[in-house]
């Protein structure tokens, strides 16, 4: 079985032209911040019999700043996490943290009990439970040999 490797397509954008930028000129003189780049959290998607688990990377999000939905078995997640007011005094050399509204949608293989969907927040961890219909779960059918 493959092992899944996460993607980031933009950071590994951002570190090669770091690297040719100190390359050529000997320190990195890229803008260290990218306008219009979306902010976008990691989620990881699983399923069991009885249910599928949505987790998604929201550090320094305030639960309260998120909300989800379901819609003809997609699942919606917004927020937005919010950047903290700057000391004026700070010159800042580097800036990699992303502020700003986030959205994703994930497609469910199979329907959902939405009146019994749970979402916790513990750690920067936002952990969406969504149960499946009873109709839903695996359905063991045995064979019968004939002889």
């Amino acid at each position: 079985m493959a092992d899944l490797i996460l993607w980031r397509p933009l950071q590994e954008l951002k570190r090669e032209m770091d690297r040719i930028w100190q390359e050529f000129f000997g320190k990195s003189w890229l803008t260290e911040k990218f306008e219009g780049i979306e902010w976008v959290p990691a989620i990881d998607v699983s399923e069991t019999d009885n249910e599928i688990i949505v987790k998604v990377d929201v550090p320094g999000v305030n639960p309260e700043d998120i909300e989800i939905s379901l819609s003809d078995n997609v699942l919606v997640i917004k927020g937005e996490k919010k950047k903290e007011e700057e000391e004026k005094k700070e010159n800042f050399y580097r800036m990699e943290r992303y502020y700003g509204s986030f959205i994703r949608s994930i497609q469910l293989p199979c329907d959902i009990e939405e009146e019994k969907i749970s979402a916790t927040y513990k750690n920067g961890v936002l952990k969406v439970v969504l149960p499946k219909k009873p109709e839903e779960k695996k359905k063991v059918i045995k064979v019968n040999v004939e002889k």
